[in-house]
């Protein structure tokens, strides 16, 4: 069955279909509700695998690759498109057959990787938690951008294990923090303009909000400022954001996994991330 390149009039069908898997989707199912599908060739394209009265699963590719409900027929067929084209994307991130699926095919014409993570647990948390929220945990100001913009290079450089200043400088960087920050979606445990813990909503959509770039000051860590910092974030977002926060981390980050158990996240399922 082809892979083909959607456009505007199968918008409603790609919603539907993100709909089915709204963690999972929900980087991709961003984009479309706020762009559609006619702007992507400007920042991605999304393709479609199934008949056309039937649209079985989707593979969106930009800045990331992230396929969406793809059986192994349909990884087969985009791997075989994704092929045709140099690499351009920074990752491939998504449910861990689909994603792992994908490089087995693509590894050769795309590789070599800088970085595989085949398990990264996929949460979710639909009530409060039962932990208590650190109160001074808040959503970070314009005019405290300086503050926050250091400890969120820090935490990508961590996290990632390349520095995000790198290519221009931290440029683009600082805008998307300046976005999060004007979005009301970043959050942090400002002290005397040190930055003590920091997380933010990377993702918003109707079903969920992704919470991504949880960070604590190394000085302060084992103190119960990750609980504490994620229950506020958490409690913030499910009264005024979405329904649901999600995220995925990586199987062997223990200290992370702890402080989301404890905080009432449930598995929704397994990640995977391949970064070049």
């Amino acid at each position: 069955m082809p892979v083909r390149h959607l456009g505007d009039a199968e918008r409603g069908a790609v919603e539907r279909l993100l709909e089915c898997d709204p963690y999972a989707a929900a980087q991709v199912a961003e984009r479309v509700a706020a762009r559609g599908l006619s702007w992507w060739r400007a920042d991605g394209r999304i393709f479609g695998y199934g008949g056309r009265r039937q649209l079985e699963s989707v593979c969106w590719l930009g800045a990331h690759c992230t396929p969406v409900l793809a059986a192994p027929p349909a990884v087969a067929a985009f791997a075989d498109q994704l092929g045709t084209e140099e690499r351009a994307c920074s990752s491939v991130v998504g449910r861990a057959d689909q994603v792992l699926g994908l490089w087995e095919r693509l590894g050769d014409v795309w590789g070599p990787a800088r970085d595989v993570r085949p398990d990264q647990p996929l949460l979710v948390v639909d009530a409060p938690p039962a932990v208590q929220a650190d109160p001074g945990v808040r959503l970070v100001r314009p005019d405290e951008v300086d503050a926050l913009y250091p400890a969120s290079v820090a935490m990508y450089a961590e996290e990632v294990g390349v520095s995000p200043v790198a290519e221009d400088g931290g440029r683009g960087y600082r805008r998307r923090v300046v976005e999060l920050v004007r979005a009301r979606r970043a959050y942090a445990k400002i002290v005397d303009g040190e930055v003590l813990f920091k997380a933010e909503l990377a993702v918003v959509t109707r079903q969920t909000a992704q919470l991504q770039g949880v960070w604590v000051a190394p000085e302060f860590r084992g103190r119960g400022y990750a609980i504490a910092g994620v229950a506020a974030v958490v409690r913030d977002a499910l009264r005024r954001v979405a329904p649901t926060v999600s995220l995925y981390v990586n199987d062997y980050n223990a200290p992370a996994r702890r402080v989301y158990d404890r905080c009432g996240f449930r598995s929704a399922g397994t990640f995977a991330t391949i970064l070049f």
